[in-house]
This record gives structure tokens, sequence and C-alpha cells, in this order.
């Protein structure tokens, strides 16, 4: 078992005016029916809430703490605004407590501040990117993760992902500077089936061990080979099939991922 370190953490309680309850639905949907397989168990968590829109124009915020958050993989930041307010947004690697940090068009380039995407230079690492301006950061939430600013055409900036897809975003879209911190999170080895469980993941059953009336893979004396390409239990392809149905945003890719 190879854990994280927490070193970074600077309080262990989380503020109690932005949280919220968190319901298990063990991967059913409203009508009680599994639509996501192998969820269920695992420890109780709270929601933290978290300013994925950075829409705090103007007012400074102070970083008060760094925390955990067993929702997501990267820690998370208690900012500190002038006016009073509290807010926790994705601690980027660096952020330290003390740390002064801004949402606006006049702000520095510095880690932590966020910005529209036009306004920032060629080559300067982002995350928590908006796909439509004013919608709140959707991309690059992971930890360790950053996409990088390519270059920069009429109203469209050209953006490198993660995943390694080139992609066109709209310059009013914003961004946060920096890349998210807990870098070492994939080095983690969870080393025992009861880790798994305590994220609230259960056991996968291996289809060649069903029978054929539970999965297309299964029947046969002993282990028996598949005799047909992968296929889920519902006898659709499992290897290879494309799933993407969004075409209206295809215009937008200049570069498929890897």
């Amino acid at each position: 078992m190879v854990k994280a370190s927490f070193e970074e953490i600077t309080k262990a309680v989380p503020e109690k005016s932005l949280l919220l309850p968190l319901r298990k639905k063990g991967g059913r949907n409203s009508r009680g029916v599994i639509t996501v397989r192998h969820r269920g168990g695992g420890a109780k968590r709270k929601l933290r809430i978290i300013d994925f829109k950075r829409d705090k124009i103007g007012v400074p915020g102070k970083v008060a703490a760094i925390e955990y958050d067993p929702n997501r993989s990267t820690r998370i930041a208690l900012i500190y605004y002038a006016d009073g307010e509290k807010r926790y947004v994705l601690a980027p690697l660096g952020l330290q407590v003390g740390d002064v940090v801004e949402a606006g068009e006049q702000v520095d380039i510095r880690i932590g501040n966020a910005l529209p995407i036009g306004l920032i230079p060629t080559g300067t690492l982002i995350h928590n990117i908006e796909i439509e301006p004013g919608r709140g950061g959707q991309l690059v939430h992971s930890a360790g993760t950053a996409a990088q600013i390519l270059s920069k055409e009429g109203k469209y900036v050209s953006l490198q992902l993660p995943s390694g897809e080139l992609r066109k975003f709209h310059h009013n879209c914003w961004a946060t500077i920096g890349q998210l911190g807990n870098v070492e999170h994939e080095n983690l080895v969870l080393g025992k089936a009861g880790c798994r469980r305590w994220l609230g993941f259960r056991p996968t059953v291996r289809g060649s061990a069903m029978t054929p009336r539970d999965h297309p893979h299964g029947g046969g004396e002993g282990r028996s080979p598949r005799g047909m390409p992968p296929k889920t239990p519902w006898g659709k392809p499992a290897l290879g099939r494309k799933t993407r149905r969004n075409k209206k945003s295809d215009k937008m890719i200049i570069k498929r991922r890897k």
C-alpha cells in the first residue's frame, strides 16, 4: 500500500458553513434501478461547496487553510474574502496559507488568480476551465493536471488539455492560473480490496465466471476462451466502440485525444 503524505494539509476540520449532506445512491436512479454497476457502501462523506465560477470579481481573498476533500483527488483551499465571505476553491500547486488570490480582468498572472483565457499569456498552465462563458469551470479538476495555452486566433484560444486533445475555447471563458496540487496522487497504491470498499466501490465479477444467461462470455467447461470480441453483459461491444454523441462541438476539436 502506498498512501498520501497529507503534508500540505493545514486544517483537519472543514468549514461548517460550506458543508452539505451527501446521500449515497448506490448507483441507482430515481426509480431505484441500478444504472451504474459496482457502486455502494463506502465511508460517510459531507459535500464541500466548491466555487467553480470564481465570480467574486475584484474582491481579494486570503488563503486561510489547505484542506482534504474526500470527494475529489486534489486538495481544496479555504479563502477568506475581504468582504467577510468564505469560499472553497481548488488548490493549485504552490498555493500556501497567507497567499492572496483574486478574480477579475485586471488581476496579475499569479497562481490561484482567475481571469478570461483571452487575457492569459501563451504557454501559461491553467485549470478549472469553462466550456461556455459564465457557466463555471468544468474541465481540468483532477490532482496534478493542467492545460496549456498554445495560441490565440480571433475570438478563440487553443488549449492543450491533459488528455492530449487540442481544442478551441472562446476567449471570454474563464480559467484559473496554475497546475493543480497533490501531484503524487497518481502514485497511490490501495494495497487491499477493503480500501476499494471504503471508497464506495463494490466487487466486479468477470463475465467468463458467469453462466451464458448472465453474460455473453459465460458458460463452457472449465476456463473457456471468449470465442467472440469482448462484449458487455447486454451484448454491446466493450472495447474500441466510439461513444461520443456531442457532434455540436466537434468543430472546436483541433486534434483528438490520444
